[in-house]
């Protein structure tokens, strides 16, 4: 059974099968939309050189943007925001081709928007269940690579654990090879002849940064060998922000600290925000029209509260809140938190606070383009130049744009951070959002929140 998958999955990769597969997917979505919108098989020429087309531009734009490789390692999330994208793309060229080549009236809108709906549904189901068969199969020893690991004794055991706990990519150690110093020529013909002997797929050397020099001499030791190579560097007492490799200017980078919210992702998060945040705001306008009125009556000032936060990649922006307190000034620029029983507080603020109601204006902000709904809550300046220097990696959260809710929200880590230990462990909640961000992890913290509700005991 082991020994089949493997053959299969070799023999047969994903990179030649799926983009048939996506093919002929397309032209039974087309038929099948042929039969739901006229009652019968495509008797057109011209719908066939519709699918063929509509087929062809997903196969290159899939290909163009990696959506038939690397599917071991890859999320089922990615492989799906992927493949929406491949097929906006191609609805957007299809629609255009037909209006400017002026054929309109030949072709049925309904017709293609069928075909790229059923194809889509189709083709993503497939790449579910795909996954899904393969990550069952390799829980079960089935379908794995096996490997060869090398380096210093704690390198290798935290290696071997992250592949225990992801049983589902299905790797396998075949054979370990402690270093404990420079290797030496003996070293490396022993390492060269373990390798041979074990028949693994692949060798990770995983070594610390400080040891990099030793790579170059494991590599071309294991140069007439036809195992895969990999480098897994060890970052001692760093946190680490979306870490990965990528090519810079023609040359290899390791990106200790970037945003996943970029390219495609951007897109899909910003039309999230739009639309979502349109919605929102209509179900909240009587809300926020009664909370006006009540704040006019019962304080003299504004009703809207306006300072100045810290946005995506630190640039300043202003955030809206109803106001809850009455109007003062704070000395020396200092700004102070809400504490309970504040005096400052008018007669309807504590209220909105412990309701989160006073965040509703943070919509405008959200349809702005300056806030997302889900993210890092923005703290005011004073905190995060106080915070900065306390807490690693506290500005890292900047990395993508402030938000309305967020993982920490709905892990309880709302209202006054009193303590060193309640901030860095709201900033490690934010760290962890960006480091995971995915469409369905928004989507999951947006529905926390409302299942939770918005009154909170350590919000005042």
């Amino acid at each position: 059974m082991k020994h089949t998958a493997v053959s299969f999955a070799e023999r047969y990769p994903a990179q030649l099968i799926v983009p048939v597969v996506d093919f002929f997917a397309l032209v039974g979505a087309g038929i099948l939309a042929h039969w739901v919108r006229f009652g019968g098989m495509p008797d057109h020429d011209r719908y066939w050189l519709a699918m063929a087309v509509m087929g062809l531009l997903v196969i290159v734009l899939n290909m163009a943007q990696g959506g038939y490789s690397r599917w071991r390692i890859t999320r089922i999330s990615t492989l799906l925001m992927r493949l929406l994208f491949v097929w906006m793309v191609v609805a957007a060229v299809v629609t255009s081709l037909i209006y400017f080549a002026h054929t309109a009236e030949r072709y049925s809108r309904l017709w293609v928007g069928m075909t790229l709906l059923f194809s889509f549904l189709g083709c993503a189901g497939l790449r579910v269940l795909v996954q899904l068969m393969l990550r069952h199969v390799r829980r079960r020893g089935g379908a794995r690579r096996s490997v060869f690991l090398v380096g210093p004794g704690r390198q290798l055991v935290n290696v071997a654990q992250g592949m225990r706990a992801s049983p589902a990519e299905g790797y396998s150690i075949a054979g370990v090879e402690r270093m404990s110093c420079m290797p030496d020529e003996s070293y490396l013909e022993r390492l060269v002849k373990r390798v041979e002997d074990s028949g693994a797929r692949e060798v990770w050397i995983c070594v610390p940064l400080e040891m990099g020099g030793v790579v170059r001499s494991i590599f071309f030791a294991l140069r007439n060998h036809t195992a895969e190579v990999r480098f897994i560097p060890d970052f001692p007492d760093m946190q680490l922000l979306n870490h990965r490799m990528s090519e810079v200017a023609g040359h290899l980078a390791v990106d200790l600290s970037v945003t996943p919210i970029d390219g495609m992702s951007r897109v899909v998060k910003r039309l999230e925000d739009i639309l979502l945040g349109t919605l929102f705001s209509f179900i909240a306008l009587p809300t926020v029209i009664v909370i006006a009125i009540l704040i006019k009556l019962t304080s003299p000032g504004p009703i809207v509260f306006k300072q100045y936060r810290t946005g995506v990649n630190g640039k300043q922006f202003k955030v809206y809140k109803f106001r809850t307190m009455k109007v003062h000034q704070e000395p020396n620029g200092k700004v102070t938190q809400a504490t309970k029983g504040d005096a400052r507080l008018t007669p309807v603020g504590a209220f909105l606070r412990r309701t989160s109601l006073d965040e509703l204006p943070q919509f405008y902000n959200v349809l702005q383009g300056r806030m997302s709904i889900v993210g890092p809550r923005p703290h005011a300046l004073a905190h995060n130049e106080h915070y900065k220097e306390l807490v690693e990696s506290y500005m890292r959260r900047h990395k993508v744009k402030p938000g309305i809710t967020g993982w920490a929200q709905v892990n309880g880590l709302r209202g006054e951070t009193d303590t060193l230990e309640k901030m860095q462990r709201r900033v490690d909640c934010d760290l962890w959002y960006i480091d995971n961000w995915s469409l369905w992890l928004d989507l999951r913290i947006i529905a926390l929140t409302i299942a939770k509700g918005f009154v909170n005991p350590n919000a005042y």
